[in-house]
């Protein structure tokens, strides 16, 4: 039986972080896919669906410029665009299946070795690897489950994906619909809205069963989303009640009762259902193994499960579901594995980005989030026209929103931007929020001009009763104030 210092359980972005990180300590190491290296994070999620909004920004700043340029709006190749989105998913695929054949000519050769097939724990130590009728067991001095996560279906739906889809067969269609349902308001949701908005060319159906989208997002950011949404011709259902869909002749037919008792009955092409992701742990072991686990995913401490040499990292814990938390958290487990981590995993000060119109950046606090903490902060706003870049850039829609501690240190709680380039702004602040810094750092930086990050040293001076623009002489525009147990009150310079 093969003996290894660590198996890696699932080549995702998690998961191969993790193994990479194992050689820098000069571990033997074995990897295991059963699908694709690169897992949804490349093939079907984050980088397939970021395209997609990509193409999809660049249609709807065109159709927005046709005056310009004297055209008329254009009807846009679906085949075409899917092959582009193809390619980028290609690119990244072969580019971490190259790194994996090169490493076998490379000075970890001796210590990396990959498997292709479906791994299951038989024991605390042991591992069996099926790859077709192929059966093999190894030892593992130490295991990383990261076998990720996968849509969550709702059983009283018909989801076939074809018709009525998740995010596993809404990029497999061969045409714009003429009309699109989605179920679920939250990120997911509202992304593929907005891509498919963005077109132009399907008539995009959101149901929200609250008063507004993003319920976990402020007020005033979900504001400026919601009014694009419907500028674009975005219907939100809001208030309602999913009661029935069905498939009929080929199409979507789903009925709607509101808060108000009222009912309705809508006929679309398509479907998706966007109600989160469900963590792929099923037949991942055997009962004498009894690893715990909630109804979120595998239950861990710092990434530890309560089997002593299991870790487990990505979607398939209940921590954040994120690429960039996946990586982060296979690096740590490795760490605390063979190492001593230099300090202990924090997610306060991981960058967030909603690929939304206009896109949301965020890391740290939000206000809602704050007050949930029940935090005394204080809180400075921006508008994007202050911003000579966002000026350049034909785009002043957006804000940017900083909030501190309520006391003369001024410690950075959080920072939110939504607006054109939010999420090339957000690394300085994060950084300080790690270190646990007050914004006296942020306030005399020398930031390329223009640029957005000017937006925040601006809003830093505001705070510090120095900025160049004074926030009761520009009433709308910047906005600085105290919350006190729930009680706003202005700060005047």
């Amino acid at each position: 039986m093969e003996k290894y210092d660590l198996v890696v359980i699932g080549a995702g972005p998690s998961g191969y972080a993790a193994a990479m990180r194992a050689l820098d300590f000069k571990k033997r190491t074995l990897l295991i896919e059963k699908n694709r290296v690169g897992g949804a994070g490349v093939t079907n999620g984050a980088l397939s669906s970021k395209t997609w909004w990509e193409l999809s920004r660049e249609a709807a700043a065109f159709k927005k410029n046709l005056k310009r340029f004297n055209l008329q709006a254009p009807v846009y190749n679906y085949k075409e665009i899917q092959e582009e989105v193809k390619k980028a998913v290609a690119e990244r695929k072969a580019m971490l299946e190259d790194h994996m054949r090169q490493m076998q000519d490379s000075r970890h050769a001796h210590l990396l070795t990959f498997k292709q097939g479906t791994a299951r724990l038989v024991s605390q130590h042991e591992i069996e690897i099926s790859h077709g009728a192929k059966r093999e067991r190894v030892y593992a001095e130490n295991i990383i489950l990261a076998t990720g996560s996968r849509p969550r279906y709702l059983p009283e739906l018909p989801i076939d994906e074809k018709i009525v889809m998740t995010s596993d067969g809404i990029e497999q269609m061969e045409n714009f619909p003429e009309s699109l349902v989605i179920v679920g308001a939250g990120v997911i949701g509202c992304e593929y809205a907005t891509i498919f908005s963005g077109f132009g060319q399907t008539k995009v159906h959101l149901i929200d069963k609250g008063d507004r989208i993003l319920p976990f997002e402020d007020e005033d950011i979900v504001r400026v989303v919601e009014r694009n949404m419907e500028n674009s011709g975005i219907l939100i259902h809001r208030n309602s009640r999913l009661v029935r869909m069905e498939i009929k002749n080929g199409r979507v037919e789903y009925e709607l009762e509101y808060n108000d008792g009222g009912k309705e009955i809508f006929n679309v092409e398509k479907a998706l259902v966007a109600v989160g992701r469900t963590p792929n742990y099923e037949e991942l072991w055997d009962d004498a193994v009894a690893i715990n686990i909630s109804k979120r995913g595998i239950e861990d401490n710092d990434t530890q499960t309560n089997v002593s040499n299991i870790y487990a990292v990505g979607d398939i814990t209940s921590d954040i579901s994120l690429v960039n938390v996946g990586e982060l958290e296979g690096r740590y487990a490795v760490e605390k594995i063979f190492g001593s981590p230099l300090r202990k995993l924090m997610y306060e000060n991981i960058s967030t980005i909603m690929f939304l119109n206009p896109e949301v950046a965020g890391v740290g606090l939000n206000e809602i989030s704050a007050r949930e903490k029940n935090i005394d902060y204080k809180v400075v706003t921006l508008d994007y026209s202050c911003i000579p870049r966002a000026i350049a850039k034909r785009n002043t829609q957006g804000f940017i929103k900083l909030l501190v501690s309520n006391d003369a240190e001024m410690k950075i709680l959080g920072l939110k931007i939504i607006g054109n380039h939010a999420s090339s702004a957000m690394q300085a602040v994060a950084l300080l929020i790690s270190m646990n810094k007050g914004i006296e750092e942020l306030a005399e930086c020398v930031h390329p001009h223009p640029s957005i990050t000017e937006g925040i040293q601006e809003c830093v001076r505001m705070l510090l009763g120095k900025s160049l623009f004074k926030p009761d002489a520009m009433k709308g525009k910047l906005s600085c104030r105290t919350n006190l147990s729930g009680v706003y009150e202005d700060i005047l310079f």
